[in-house]
């Protein structure tokens, strides 16, 4: 959400820290918070002015008439406030429906005053700018200053100067007073723009002769804006709504949303309740409640929650653990129920997320049968069969009742049954696989549209089938186009959404477009390039451009612009698209995006005559001509809802996934869908509900229109207003969602920023009977919205305003293979097999063990190492001896070939990876390789019973080198210390060592030979290696020996001797050593003779 309430000493500490007025505020930081942790020494050592004045004090928990409530202790010294705090602190108390517990107070300097000194100053924010109130008589009585005050409404994008403030707002101000307060007010207004106020109320604002002083205030800031914020905000401290407990959980599952893409959250209303729902969406949440509530509910539902936005299998589960944890920590009489429920989904796998919410049952069975919980479950959306198919067959598995149901169920109907107040029925109808992209055989009666069986609209075609943006005069706002797609709109994509591209081709080819409706897509982060996309069964390129202005050049037939820019940059890139005359519509689908940016957006767009839809939705859809992004779901779902051709019915809702839930509606009960956009949960939506009412209006091809409103908001009387007015004569079926909040007892901020009334107008309630007495028709609840407009459709069928006709079955898509081998229909051997890790999941598997265990284990690189080259959990002792073999194999100096050579590259100018290669390949039977060659021959040498006399005799009269005995430098008189450790190690810790007592043997007698002979490092590591596979349990005889014969052993020495590489680039670098060339003193030219004469 955006707009979230804070604590009156977080507003002042934001007002006191960043207000800029030659105004001069009083008390500045002089407030301290109390609890019933408090200690009161240390406060008054903190705070010494507490022993010295006289003091106020009051909860600070968002509580509202404070002093009408006798909330506030006045002039007390410090003994009187804890007197006072004694009968309240820790105490419930009842606010309006709320009870709650006062728990935190702020202790205040008292500042002495008249009445005449009190004052009232508001600032708040609507889509056209931000109201500033002021009422020269402020305090307690101050009654309805809706009514008393003076206001002036600043514009967006506009300034506040004194002048204004001083002509318009204080006109009945004291002469003396008005030039502290203009300046005051102003400083005001700009603390509110900058830091993202939407609300900030002072009452009273005391000015005496001292200054100002600030005695009450409430705020709320707008939560979306705190990366822009943050520097100057820190961390806020969100408190909940008066009388309601702020829970850990909650607190646990907006951590995971803000961590997360998707959209997560949870509010506990009744933790004793016995009514638990798990809803995907934000408006299909909403509706869920509401129907509870409908239903008798409101006292028993527990939770309020949605999940959405395409969470990861990981996240679901997260979410889900913590519902089933909350819901089965007691008992309820007649046990519980839990409700998962959803809308039909556009872009989410339904699958993936049942996944994650299966585990988590998995994971509670037991708890959940011994609560007596049963499950429902309603869902549609890519994948949701085998979603379904899922989650029964967990009910099968563990016993638990678990109920399922798909498209086929309207919506809400499993409510009614978990409340028992619909049967539940035995064998519920399913509709096709999800693979089935053929038209579904239906036994809807409903036909295609006379007029439209072949035209994508009854309008006249123009050269683009769209209406331009008229030009109006200079200074005047651009008129909006009436018809904003049609069989031929182009847009450009912002952002590399390449399943949606490909969502949105698939659409325009099963609705015989002639060509595809993207142009080309914008992606800042890689150069120009193609795409690959598919046109039925047709590969096909489309460009992709770094920037914008390049984009817009080469494709001057584009007029829409789809964003998939992120909440950071969406406003940036969308105030770059309105640069270009050509845009006519902008769909923004980022969720996030500052108030005052969207508003700013608006304005900008308003003057341009461009329509916004969005921010926070998933777009719209003209059935036959044209959809944004992954509006209305995958293929299968436009086949059932018959969104490939238009029908008679045009939407306009505010949520994404219920406006997909609306074409599954009216396909079921009308001839199907003319147009339908969803504007956005965001309070500020770019076009609103009657902007698009007003164009069906318009729109002779719509014979009528469906509204899906909400609660927050007035937009919904403007309707009213048409309507009586006569501005809009089509029939209007029409019903707000949130009837549910005017019965819960504290404010309740639903999935969507704007759903949450702010006065009794906005509320959902108060508008369905608006819109009722207007003349539209309201159903009684949302279960009933779908026979409510089959019965207009009838009866402009009966009247003849609708024709049907008979249905024009696509073309057939063919599926992706991704999505096809997702749903299990085709199988294809991999090019690939690993064995060793797999990164697919929530968390990164090392041969079977999660990356968070092996730190638990504490299992180190010679651990890790053990499960990457050998797939075992080796023993300690050999994870110990790995890491020595790296250590004393990491370096020989600087004059060792494969060192040498990495100098030479590094001196040369070449980058890290050059240089290591270069080293890395001298690396063979000459230097380093002897590990792998070692191994071998003496481990075939002892296996064959050969005496360790008879091998080095059989190898001399073979001409052979021993690998691994031999150095350059050390000899039996001068040891090499790296043989040494390893060997007191080895001889500690390995069960047996039989082939390295086996070299130790050839070495004593090739040392009597000649006294450097001795076993070096390699040949140490290579036979000490061979014993630790033969012998610590781990492998078979033929596994060890199979890691021998592949060369596991000389990746040892790689591995090692790479570390030493890297040390000598970087020495070379730091020292900045110039291009190495080999001295000729130090080279014998022997060319010959005839050559050197």
């Amino acid at each position: 959400m955006s707009a979230k309430a804070i604590s009156e000493q977080t507003g002042k500490e934001f007002l006191y820290k960043y207000i800029c007025t030659t105004a001069a505020v009083q008390n500045r930081f002089r407030y301290a918070t109390v609890t019933a942790e408090t200690d009161w020494d240390h406060i008054t050592q903190e705070h010494p002015w507490l022993l010295t004045e006289r003091l106020v004090v009051k909860p600070d928990q968002l509580i509202k008439r404070r002093g009408k409530l006798g909330l506030v202790g006045i002039n007390l010294d410090l003994q009187g406030v804890q007197e006072w705090l004694k009968s309240r602190l820790m105490r419930e108390t009842t606010v309006g429906k709320a009870k709650g517990v006062l728990k935190n107070f702020l202790i205040e300097p008292f500042v002495p005053h008249t009445q005449e000194e009190e004052f009232y100053v508001c600032i708040y924010a609507t889509r056209e700018g931000d109201h500033v109130l002021f009422h020269h008589e402020g305090g307690v009585e101050v009654g309805d200053v809706d009514a008393k005050a003076q206001r002036l409404m600043v514009a967006v994008d506009e300034k506040l100067s004194e002048d204004q403030v001083t002509e318009q707002l204080l006109t009945h101000v004291p002469d003396d007073k008005k030039e502290v307060l203009a300046s005051f007010i102003v400083g005001l207004f700009n603390l509110y723009e900058d830091l993202y106020f939407t609300y900030l109320e002072i009452n009273p604002l005391v000015i005496t002769q001292d200054g100002v002083y600030v005695l009450d205030m409430a705020a709320k800031i707008d939560a979306t804006a705190d990366y822009i914020c943050k520097a100057k905000w820190g961390d806020v401290d969100f408190p909940p709504p008066f009388g309601r407990e702020a829970y850990p959980e909650e607190a646990y599952i907006a951590d995971l949303d803000a961590k997360s893409g998707a959209s997560l959250k949870l509010t506990l209303l009744n933790p004793h309740g016995r009514i638990w729902t798990m809803v995907a969406g934000g408006g299909a949440s909403v509706v869920y409640s509401d129907t509870i509530c409908d239903l008798g509910g409101v006292d028993e539902l527990a939770n309020y929650g949605e999940y959405s936005g395409a969470p990861s299998e990981q996240q679901t589960y997260d979410y889900a653990k913590t519902i089933l944890s909350l819901m089965t920590r007691e008992k309820h009489p007649q046990g519980k129920v839990l409700i998962i429920g959803g809308s039909i989904a556009n872009f989410t796998n339904v699958a993936a997320t049942f996944k994650g919410i299966v585990r988590a049952i998995k994971d509670y069975q037991g708890p959940l049968k011994e609560h007596e919980v049963t499950i429902f479950v309603r869902r549609g959306g890519p994948n949701y069969q085998e979603g379904l198919r899922v989650m029964g067959e967990v009910g099968k598995t563990t016993g638990i009742p678990i109920h399922v149901f798909g498209t086929e169920t309207h919506m809400t109907a499993i409510v009614g049954m978990a409340l028992g107040h619909r049967p539940i029925p035995n064998q519920p109808p399913m509709d096709a696989h999800t693979a089935n992209f053929l038209l579904n055989a239906s036994n809807n009666s409903a036909k295609t549209p006379a007029a439209t069986r072949t035209a994508s609209f009854s309008e006249p075609r123009t050269s683009n089938d769209a209406t331009p943006a008229k030009k109006c005069k200079a200074g005047l706002p651009a008129a909006k186009a009436t018809t904003l797609f049609s069989k031929h709109t182009k847009t450009i994509v912002w952002g590399m959404q390449t399943r949606a591209v490909q969502g949105m081709l698939d659409f325009d080819y099963v609705c015989s477009r002639d060509e595809p409706s993207v142009g080309a897509m914008v992606y800042p982060f890689t150069g120009d390039h193609k795409q690959k996309f598919y046109w039925g069964h047709k590969e096909i390129l489309i460009p992709v451009y770094k920037n914008m202005a390049d984009a817009m050049k080469k494709h001057p037939e584009v007029d829409v612009l789809i964003s998939f820019a992120s909440l950071r940059s969406a406003f940036d890139s969308t105030v770059e698209a309105m640069q270009y005359p050509q845009i006519h519509t902008i769909a923004i689908i980022a969720e996030g995006i500052p108030e005052a940016q969207t508003r700013k957006m608006i304005k900008m767009a308003d003057e341009k005559g461009v329509t916004i839809i969005g921010p926070a939705t998933v777009g719209g859809i003209k059935p036959g001509c044209f959809k944004i992004g992954n509006t209305g779901g995958m293929l299968d779902n436009i086949l059932a809802s018959k969104l490939y051709r238009p029908g008679s019915v045009a939407y306009v809702s505010r949520s994404g996934g219920m406006s997909n839930e609306l074409n599954n509606i009216i396909s079921r009960t009308t001839d199907g869908v003319f147009e339908g956009v969803a504007i956005g949960g965001d309070r500020y939506p770019g076009s609103t509900f009657m902007d698009h009412v007003l164009r069906y209006q318009d729109t002779p091809g719509v014979k009528m229109i469906v509204v899906l409103g909400e609660i927050g908001g007035t937009e919904e009387y403007k309707i009213c207003q048409g309507i009586r007015e006569g501005r809009i004569t089509k029939p209007v079926v029409c019903w707000c969602i949130g009837t549910c909040a005017t019965m819960f007892a504290s404010e309740v901020q639903f999935g969507h920023a704007g759903a949450c009334a702010n006065q009794d107008s906005e509320t959902a309630v108060a508008k369905n009977q608006a819109l009722r007495d207007a003349g539209a028709y309201v159903p009684k609840s949302f279960d009933e919205l779908g026979d409510v407009i089959k019965t207009v459709y009838d009866e402009l069928v009966a009247n003849g305003t609708i024709v049907p006709a008979q249905e024009v079955p696509p073309p057939t898509v063919p599926m992706d293979y991704s999505w096809a081998r997702e749903l299990g229909l085709i199988r294809k051997p991999a090019s690939f097999m690993t064995s060793i890790c797999d990164e697919r999941g929530q968390e990164l598997i090392y041969a079977g063990m999660p990356i968070t265990e092996v730190f638990k284990e504490e299992m180190g690189l010679g651990g890790v190492l053990g499960l990457l080259w050998f797939q075992r959990r080796l023993p300690r002792y050999a994870c110990q001896f790995i890491e020595m073999c790296l250590m004393v194999t990491a370096d020989h100096g600087p004059a060792v070939s494969g060192a040498h050579n990495t100098i030479v590259c590094a001196r040369a100018g070449k980058d890290l990876i050059s240089s290591l290669t270069s080293g890395l390949l001298t690396i063979g039977d000459r230097f380093g390789g002897a590990l792998d060659a070692a191994a071998k021959q003496f481990s075939k040498a002892f296996d064959s019973g050969m005496l360790p006399m008879e091998f080095v005799n059989k190898m001399k009269k073979d001409g052979k080198l021993i690998m691994g005995i031999g150095h350059r430098v050390k000899s039996i008189n001068n040891p090499d210390m790296r043989v040494q450790i390893l060997k007191d190690f080895v001889k500690q810790h390995f069960p047996s060592t039989q082939l390295l007592d086996y070299a130790l043997d050839v070495e004593k007698i090739t040392t009597s030979k000649k006294p450097n002979l001795i076993l070096n490092v390699d040949g140490f590591i290579g036979v000490a290696f061979v014993d630790l596979l033969r012998t610590c349990g781990g492998f078979t005889r033929d596994e060890a020996d199979e890691f021998v014969e592949i060369g596991a052993l000389n990746g040892i020495f790689v591995l090692g001797r790479s570390m030493g590489f890297i040390g000598h680039y970087l020495d070379q670098k730091r020292l900045k050593q110039g291009l190495y060339r080999h001295p000729w003193d130090d080279i014998s030219y022997v060319l010959p003779e005839h050559m050197s004469m």
